[in-house]
């Protein structure tokens, strides 16, 4: 599993990144600055085309908003009372906020209730290591890790303990899969894998 470029020369905050050029697309987690570059692959972008199209097809008219990344989430430390002062912004590959007062103009200040990341050989120890552990810590209700090359989401429940259970319920392409932040929500997983 690789890791993407990084800057951890220094803690980087909010309002550094707002100042980096638009053509290039970071992350901070913890004030650490992650390259997001290159532009993710074909299939990544088909998978996660049709996991926000089934997403956003059963919202219809409901509270629940969803969003696809490039979408800033600012998930701010028990410090860190003004904007530029937080130091974890991310972009996760798609998310769903079922409270608006979360959502700005710029995209979303807390933690989402669902997030998706898709993986890819440069971000899958990042969204399976450092990602599990931030939004575990950050109050994410139910976090996905799509792997498109073996076909499988991994499902993390945060329980009531806010802890995200060592095992994650697994499921392959052939399984249906269930929402539980949007409950009736159900996936076939052969349409979100086909070729």
């Amino acid at each position: 599993m690789g890791l993407p470029h990084r800057k951890a020369d220094k803690k980087y905050t909010y309002g550094d990144y707002r100042r980096w050029p638009d053509d290039e697309r970071w992350e901070l987690i913890d004030g650490v600055a992650w390259n997001m570059s290159p532009a993710p692959y074909r299939r990544h972008q088909e998978i996660s085309g049709r996991l926000f199209y089934a997403v956003y097809g059963f919202l219809g008219n409901k509270d629940c908003k969803v969003y696809t990344a490039p979408f800033d989430v600012l998930l701010p430390g028990f410090n860190e009372q003004d904007e530029d002062d937080v130091t974890t912004v991310v972009q996760p590959d798609i998310l769903v906020i079922c409270d608006k007062n979360k959502l700005t103009e710029k995209g979303c200040t807390g933690a989402p209730d669902w997030i998706v990341e898709i993986i890819t050989p440069n971000t899958a120890k990042k969204d399976i290591d450092i990602k599990f552990h931030l939004y575990e810590r950050h109050g994410v209700l139910e976090y996905w890790v799509v792997d498109p090359g073996n076909k499988y989401i991994q499902v993390y429940l945060l329980d009531e303990k806010g802890k995200y259970p060592e095992e994650p319920q697994v499921s392959v392409s052939g399984d249906s899969i269930s929402c539980s932040v949007l409950a009736g929500l159900v996936i076939q997983l052969d349409r979100v894998f086909a070729d």
